[in-house]
């Protein structure tokens, strides 16, 4: 059975850059350490996640969603940038979770903005955040601005090098597999 990677967006838009984003990172993952892969945006929550005050009052698609994220051996996370933060809706699905479910898992976080002046979100706001959880957020977080994608698809050499040095981070973890493509496990 091959480990499992899941990816969450935390946007509504569809395209989005964020889900581009979140499942360009996963697909790298996924191809290199031949995890299988699942990518969810807060769309396919559907609308049970607005109005659930606990966990069990959402709905089943819902609470799959969920289920998938906390059973997953990696997560790669993403924000859009809304006021210098993450969205509210996507903050009450992570307060759905509790703790013990993320404690230990490695997480890649990322974001996406329509500039510069947002790139601290996976720091300021991200970081933290899956820190409470006592989550392993790999060292390398990515942030993407509006200029790194074409088409919503990554564009951007350096974004692309950042993403490759994120992904070889996954190496340390010793239940992930060697990489199996070209590129190297961080040592």
């Amino acid at each position: 059975m091959s480990l499992r990677l899941v990816g969450l967006a935390g946007s509504f838009n569809r395209p989005s850059k964020t889900f581009a984003l979140v499942g360009h990172i996963a697909g790298l993952a996924a191809e290199t350490y031949g995890f299988s892969k699942t990518v969810y945006d807060l769309k396919d929550l559907g609308p049970s996640l607005g109005t659930a005050l606990w966990r069990s009052e959402l709905d089943e698609q819902a609470s799959q969603v969920i289920d998938d994220i906390v059973k997953a051996d990696v997560l790669v996370i993403g924000s859009p940038t809304y006021k210098g933060s993450y969205p509210g809706l996507f903050k009450h699905l992570i307060d759905l979770i509790e703790p013990a479910e993320l404690r230990a898992k490695p997480i890649i976080i990322s974001a996406t903005g329509g500039g510069d002046r947002h790139a601290l979100i996976v720091e300021h706001q991200l970081r933290p955040l899956f820190g409470f959880f006592m989550a392993h957020t790999l060292p390398t977080a990515v942030y993407a601005s509006d200029r790194d994608f074409v088409d919503y698809k990554v564009a951007s050499e350096a974004l692309s090098t950042r993403i490759g040095s994120v992904v070889g981070e996954l190496g340390s973890f010793s239940f992930v597999p060697s990489a199996r493509g070209s590129l190297q496990a961080a040592e």
